[in-house]
């Protein structure tokens, strides 16, 4: 269900399942969570083959779930995995092109940085059949885009072109190839890039924030200047 190659500096993670849309069951997200963890190289490209970025969760695999407590773990599974992504080393780009739906929008709104292809959709369709994707979206959407625009994507169950989703700030960029902007960022410094990463991503108070910055930059001045003294 999942395929990996390191092409340069980025890992490039597959999720290949196109006759389903790349609906994931278990054994799914845990090879995912597998090649997130794992990888070593600063950037990972997350796509889908076929058509589909990530049609969410498998609803055979839903509809099989024997009761609540069994429906509470694989939620969690999938909050796990999401988890992953956004706490990974690496900068993680999901590039979406076709149909990004439920937990698909989920995995996506875990990486850093989502680029669309023309083709792209995105939409939670669970609500109109008594669901939700329930892998982290209801934290992270508002987050993203704001409460109002979060609201209605998710309330109404309607689709959103790749247009729509750069309007909100869903994803940043449409281009042909997404893959491209993965590369651009290898191209860069790593240890620059994890930085930045943690930087961007921290929570603490802003005087905290702006102490933790300044360690960070004065240890990224460091090794920059042992690397021009072995120059390297």
């Amino acid at each position: 269900m999942i395929e990996q190659r390191v092409d340069d500096q980025v890992r490039v993670v597959t999720l290949s399942r196109p006759d389903r849309r790349n609906a994931l069951i278990p054994d799914g997200l845990d090879q995912l969570e597998t090649a997130i963890v794992d990888a070593d190289e600063p950037v990972i490209y997350l796509h889908g083959a076929g058509t589909a970025f990530c049609a969410g969760a498998d609803l055979d695999a839903v509809d099989a779930l024997g009761d609540a407590d069994a429906a509470r773990d694989f939620a969690a599974h999938g909050q796990r995995v999401a988890q992953a992504i956004e706490t990974a080393d690496a900068i993680v780009v999901a590039g979406i092109d076709g149909a990004a739906r439920g937990g698909g929008v989920e995995l996506a709104l875990a990486c850093d940085i989502r680029i669309a292809t023309p083709a792209a959709t995105f939409g939670e369709p669970g609500v109109t059949f008594g669901l939700f994707g329930a892998w982290g979206g209801t934290a992270r959407l508002p987050e993203i885009v704001g409460l109002g625009d979060a609201m209605e994507f998710s309330v109404t169950g309607r689709e959103l072109s790749a247009e729509e989703a750069r309007r909100i700030g869903l994803v940043s960029r449409i281009v042909e190839r997404p893959e491209t902007v993965a590369h651009e960022i290898a191209n860069n410094d790593p240890g620059a890039l994890a930085v930045l990463k943690e930087r961007l991503r921290d929570t603490a108070s802003k005087a905290e924030q702006e102490r933790r910055e300044a360690d960070a930059f004065a240890e990224l001045v460091m090794e920059r200047k042992r690397r021009n003294e072995d120059g390297s």
